[in-house]
């Protein structure tokens, strides 16, 4: 399959590498020009479970895209949310009449902008449990097993997506073809909701954070005021067992990861997808006259550490 991957951090370079591997024609589309240099001369770098793992492939700029001659079946999303417009604004011509995308973001609401550039019926959404981490332009620690999970947004991309599912079983990405994506999207809203903004605000990856003795209230508090949006938009999250699921992270072979958003803030100085995590449970919460003081305060906490550390 042809599979242009957007966004080539740590996530975008572990599907990327991944499916190159597994025999697919990958093409590399990333806006940070320091990443694009790297991969070009020597291909992404992975430290692979502690492995060496060495891999070329096309990449570009948005800049670029117009003269690549790029076209691609499948173009896998790994965008930071708050891009994801100007970055397909940028990319239609790689888009053609058949091409599906499929957006792997964390958060809630990415539809409503990838409608403007796709039909949505070759519109595809899901969630990844995978991990991934950048260390410097073209290098990333990839660490840990994972999956993923996909469903077509309308009923007649079906055959295409549970075809990008047998694609995804060939590189070993250990992908399922989801009934309810609607749900697992709000429920890994909840671990980004949670472990993303306060292990960035905090400093500290999960297993430091789960060690503290307000982790479970906090937690609690946190996917209660999900669950509560969440139904109004059709979908009962079970706040216990997304709160099992959540904490079993403390101690699980992910406790040492520092979540994207620790990465993104703490790390490397970069705005973050808060708006499309708990500042969009915020707002949806005030549209429905729906109470989120945790999910508001955590937004502005996010928004006041990117200004101090001058993201951009």
């Amino acid at each position: 399959m042809k599979i242009t991957v957007l966004g080539v951090g740590g996530m975008g370079s572990r599907f990327a590498l991944m499916l190159h591997q597994g025999g697919n024609d990958v093409t590399l589309v990333d806006g940070w020009q320091a990443n694009i240099d790297a991969i070009r001369k020597d291909g992404i770098q992975a430290n692979f479970n502690g492995k060496p793992v060495s891999a070329k492939m096309p990449i570009y700029s948005p800049a670029e895209i117009d003269q690549s001659g790029v076209k691609a079946d499948l173009i896998v999303v790994f965008l930071k949310s708050n891009q994801l417009d100007a970055m397909f604004k940028r990319v239609q011509p790689i888009i053609h009449k058949d091409t599906y995308v499929l957006c792997l973001l964390n958060g809630i609401g990415h539809e409503d902008v990838l409608s403007k550039y796709v039909a949505k019926d070759h519109l595809l959404l899901g969630i990844t449990m995978w991990t991934a981490g950048m260390t410097g332009p073209g290098h990333v620690e990839l660490s840990g097993d994972g999956e993923v999970e996909l469903e077509n947004f309308e009923p007649a991309g079906e055959a295409f997506a549970k075809q990008v599912v047998s694609v995804f079983e060939g590189a070993g990405l250990n992908p399922k073809y989801s009934h309810d994506v609607k749900y697992s999207i709000w429920r890994k809203a909840c671990v980004n909701g949670t472990l993303n903004c306060l292990c960035a605000l905090l400093d500290c990856n999960i297993g430091e954070f789960g060690k503290t003795k307000q982790a479970p209230e906090l937690l609690h508090t946190i996917i209660d005021e999900f669950a509560a949006v969440a139904d109004k938009e059709g979908v009962n999250l079970d706040t216990e067992e997304v709160y099992n699921h959540v904490a079993a992270t403390f101690t699980s072979d992910i406790a040492g990861h520092y979540p994207s958003m620790h990465q993104d803030l703490v790390q490397n100085h970069r705005l973050t997808e808060i708006e499309f995590i708990d500042g969009a449970v915020a707002r949806k919460g005030e549209q429905y006259g729906i109470a989120t003081p945790y999910c508001k305060l955590l937004t502005q906490m996010v928004h006041v550490k990117e200004q101090l550390v001058g993201a951009k």
